[in-house]
């Protein structure tokens, strides 16, 4: 079976990206980022000692104070070879200069915002293309932070309330990048509570597994199915392989839907799961050792 030579990096959204404690922040979180550094852990799956970033600000209506972050960010971790894009117009991607950074880049990031708008902009897109290519070819990194985590797989959650969940039709699903298929992300999972929401997606998508990243955590995919959680919180995998019942074909728009054998598992940092498998590894170390263990017997 073909295996993506990439890695994606699928982040939940309000990760720290390096600010210094000052007296009105809470302590943990910062150290946190600084042990556990997802932007840093991002740099250095990159194999280029210097790495050429660009950071895509699309989906945000507040690009330059976006871009501004970012660059702190990244000059703080040592990072001096970060670009911004501010693609802002579907015509803006066709541009010969942008395309021609995409072939040069060693890795893309793109913030947070609004998912529709990154989907409607770089959709049919010669960019889009080049980081599918890259993706699966090279030892190339793809990241993205809320919206950009949500639209790299081909099922996109659109939108929906998370009050308003389990409720046919109240979750909106859009075609998203296609860099993973037979997933659903979903960001700011716990925080905001959207429990419901991702099992609504899944449960409409049949033998789909749904990622819900916590705020300042996300995971890292290998090989197109080995996710891996970083950052400080908490990642939710909710397996849809086990249903074996739900209503959904069958109530009317805004009637409560029902799901038996929805498979939930929780991860932590250092916790990995497969998805092919769809097992849960206390870390890499244990999935390594298994694998050689099958491999031996």
């Amino acid at each position: 079976m073909d295996r993506p030579k990439g890695k994606l990096f699928a982040i939940g959204g309000n990760e720290d990206k390096g600010s210094y404690p000052n007296p009105k922040s809470k302590k943990k979180y910062y150290l946190d980022f600084f042990e556990l550094g997802i932007l840093k852990r991002f740099l250095t799956e990159i194999p280029a000692k210097q790495p050429s970033i660009e950071v895509i600000t699309t989906a945000s209506l507040i690009p330059e104070e976006v871009g501004e972050r970012y660059e702190s960010a990244f000059g703080i971790l040592g990072c001096s070879t970060m670009n911004l894009m501010h693609i802002r117009e579907e015509e803006d991607a066709f541009k010969p200069e942008y395309i021609e950074r995409i072939r040069n880049a060693d890795g893309v990031m793109f913030s947070g915002g609004d998912q529709s708008r990154l989907t409607r902009i770089f959709g049919g897109t010669e960019i889009l293309d080049i980081l599918k290519q890259r993706y699966w070819n090279e030892e190339f990194v793809i990241a993205g932070t809320s919206a950009g985590a949500m639209a790299m797989s081909q099922i996109m959650i659109k939108g929906g309330s998370s009050t308003e969940s389990l409720l046919r039709g109240s979750v909106k699903i859009g075609q998203g990048f296609g860099l993973i298929e037979g997933v659903i992300i979903d960001s700011h999972f716990v925080i905001r509570g959207r429990f419901g929401r991702l099992m609504e997606a899944v449960v409409t998508h049949p033998k789909t597994v749904g990622i819900g990243l916590g705020e300042d955590t996300g995971v890292l995919i290998t090989e197109g199915h080995i996710i891996e959680t970083i950052g400080s919180n908490l990642v939710v995998v909710a397996d849809g392989h086990h249903v074996n019942y739900t209503n959904i074909d069958e109530v009317e728009p805004g009637k409560p839907v029902s799901i038996a054998g929805m498979m939930m598992h929780v991860l932590a940092k250092g916790n990995v799961f497969n998805m092919e498998t769809r097992e849960f590894h206390k870390s890499l170390e244990t999935l390594e050792r298994m694998e050689k263990q099958e491999m031996q017997s």
